[in-house]
């Protein structure tokens, strides 16, 4: 079956000119409405399942894409924004990405034909001419595209540094780093902030990767604590990573927070679910989502923001861990 990125390939155009003609919305030159018909006529693309949505010029839809549905930190954001979209009618259309650019791509596709009146994503692979072009408003959550695209995120390399800071009030001196992926943005912040209070502090650095991913981290945390075992200290990128450096302490004998202190950064709903509750940078998830779900809202209804880029501070949660 056809799908609008066909439909604009053939006729040699963005898939936001298509959606202008599907749509009758904007300007659109008589010579390139003509190639989009006869692409449109040629692939036989027929978006009849939004046949109502087409007359109506509004789906009472919003799509979200998220990088990885089994975070727990992701359903919890996928949530709050439920709760403010649900009260306004509107229900969410939830694509899972993978962080791969071409499910997020035909995710996108998929929403413009089926008339979505707007969306959320939250991507690291993405970049500003994939979505500028769009003819339906978009805000970007925990991650910032672009200047001109509306974000709601949190300062990650300021909740880093405080997160360090934390450890080296509890008598830590050697500090470790679960890193979350290379090249996605928190992570790289996250990090960023890690060194930086490391070396304000002249202490050695210690960091490995996490991948954002419970048993990632519990494998290399295993490694990194018994060729490191002077190791006091450890704040993990994510939550997740956070509880694999625990079972990885857990596993070798190591007591918390006897002769190991760790914290975590998100503040999910895991951290009072395990022994000891995990100490963490706390985001404001009910707030990113009331915060985001309000802005695309604003948009949908013609609005003009007063501010395009919201960034929330992250809260040290103290718990049993440090």
């Amino acid at each position: 079956m056809a799908t609008i990125r066909d439909v604009a390939k053939l006729a040699g155009v963005s898939v936001a000119t298509v959606s202008r003609v599907l749509n009758n919305r904007g300007y659109v030159h008589q010579d390139t409405r003509k190639k989009v018909e006869e692409a449109i006529l040629s692939l036989d693309y027929k978006p009849n399942a939004v046949a109502r949505s087409l007359f109506k010029k509004t789906s009472k839809s919003v799509g979200f894409i998220i990088p990885d549905i089994t975070n727990p930190f992701f359903p919890q954001l996928v949530r709050s924004v439920e709760m403010v979209m649900k009260r306004a009618g509107y229900t969410i259309l939830l694509f899972n990405s993978d962080e791969i650019l071409e499910n997020e791509l035909k995710s996108i596709d998929l929403m413009v034909s089926k008339y979505v009146d707007g969306f959320l994503v939250v991507s690291n692979t993405l970049k500003k001419e994939h979505i500028s072009e769009l003819p339906l408003p978009v805000v970007c959550l925990d991650r910032v595209i672009g200047e001109e695209i509306p974000s709601v995120s949190v300062d990650n390399y300021a909740g880093a540094r405080k997160a360090v800071r934390h450890l080296l009030e509890r008598g830590c001196r050697n500090i470790a780093h679960i890193r979350g992926p290379a090249k996605v943005r928190t992570a790289e912040e996250r990090l960023r902030g890690y060194r930086d209070e490391i070396r304000a502090n002249g202490l050695k650095p210690y960091i490995v990767p996490g991948n954002y991913d419970l048993n990632t981290a519990m494998e290399n945390a295993l490694e990194l604590f018994e060729k490191h075992p002077e190791i006091d200290g450890v704040f993990a990128g994510n939550d997740v990573m956070a509880v694999g450096a625990m079972k990885a302490a857990s596993k070798l004998g190591i007591p918390i927070p006897g002769r190991l202190k760790i914290i975590g950064f998100d503040g999910i709903e895991w951290g009072t679910a395990v022994t000891p509750e995990l100490t963490t940078m706390e985001q404001p998830i009910s707030e990113l989502g009331k915060k985001s779900g309000e802005l695309l809202l604003e948009l949908i209804n013609g609005g003009k923001l007063r501010t395009s880029h919201y960034v929330f501070e992250a809260k040290l949660i103290v718990r049993e861990s440090t």
